[in-house]
């Protein structure tokens, strides 16, 4: 590293890191790139085995390169980063992803504008082998102000589109789960959406890059697992939220069940998926369509589901214009 930085930054950028290489320069770049220029990157590199600790440290000054002495789970490593770092808003990006360059601009205006806002958030792009896929938001209008119920409902949040203000981590009384490695950041986000007013910025500025090497492809079947355990640690911590948000939790746990399905759909196993959605057929569309396309392989499925929001994406992006 070159040069050494001795003023506080105004936002600290987590980046975690376990053998990222192959996309780690487009992700740094992107950071690097931005036109809001008072920010850190705080790099965390969970024992890497290829060539990511080479390319971290060629950057300079603004990247804090640090490296555990053991592998870790996600959550732990995350919050080892966090704890490095020195800014008033956090943000994070994933070594596969990348932020358009306004990111940061247009979201820091937010937490500026409004003492009460603890996180905000905004699009994100699909993309695959350079080509844009779809978006997730499109049309809808995502939700701002005291959201818990929203996102408890219907968790809409993807980690590279999110901001934090440091304020709200260090009123939790933890951050990260240390035991999470999949849904960690449901876990955090839901936490700080029950004391916080959520905003966001009603545009793409983040890519979110799918590839078969990535953590969800190869671990998805963890999500759902860890999703009910969230919900249950949720309830723990406030018994009135079973009462309280009971039609939100059932909603949450009718897309867990599709999550379920799906991965036993994508393992070959059709008759575990029906049972997964047998009981929410009548309430839950996505969990209706599933069903009746579970006669074919996942793969047709995916590709179905995928061409589906490529084709909205495309219609989004002409009515734009």
């Amino acid at each position: 590293m070159n040069g050494t930085d001795t003023n506080t930054p105004k936002v600290s950028v987590i980046m975690n890191c376990r053998n990222s290489a192959a996309y780690l320069k487009d992700a740094i770049d992107s950071v690097y790139a931005q036109t809001f220029k008072d920010w850190e990157i705080v790099f965390w590199d969970n024992c890497s085995m290829d060539d990511s600790a080479g390319i971290a440290k060629s950057y300079d000054y603004k990247l804090k390169y640090f490296k555990g002495d053991v592998v870790v789970p996600l959550g732990r490593a995350r919050n080892l980063a966090i704890a490095e770092a020195r800014g008033e808003y956090i943000a994070f990006l994933d070594c596969d992803d990348i932020w358009l360059p306004l990111k940061l601009e247009e979201q820091i205006k937010l937490f500026e504008a409004n003492s009460a806002v603890g996180l905000v958030y905004c699009d994100t792009i699909f993309f695959k082998d350079g080509r844009d896929l779809y978006s997730v938001f499109g049309r809808e209008r995502p939700h701002r102000g005291m959201v818990f119920d929203k996102l408890l409902a219907r968790y809409f949040l993807s980690m590279e589109t999110v901001v934090i203000r440091r304020q709200a981590l260090d009123g939790l009384d933890h951050w990260f789960d240390d035991e999470l490695v999949m849904a960690e950041e449901m876990d955090l986000f839901l936490r700080i959406a029950y004391r916080w007013e959520l905003n966001f910025v009603d545009r793409p500025l983040a890519k979110w890059r799918m590839h078969d090497a990535s953590e969800s492809s190869k671990r998805g079947y963890l999500v759902p697992k860890e999703k009910e355990i969230i919900i249950d640690k949720l309830i723990r911590m406030c018994p009135d939220i079973e009462i309280k948000y009971s039609a939100e939790i059932k909603e949450q746990r009718k897309m867990i069940a599709y999550e379920w399905a799906l991965s036993a759909w994508k393992d070959g196993d059709k008759r575990r998926m029906r049972r997964c959605l047998k009981p929410q057929l009548f309430s839950d569309g996505k969990s209706a369509i599933a069903y009746a396309l579970s006669m074919l392989p996942y793969a047709t499925y995916k590709r179905i589901k995928d061409s589906y929001h490529s084709l909205k994406f495309d219609s989004y992006r002409i009515s734009k214009k």
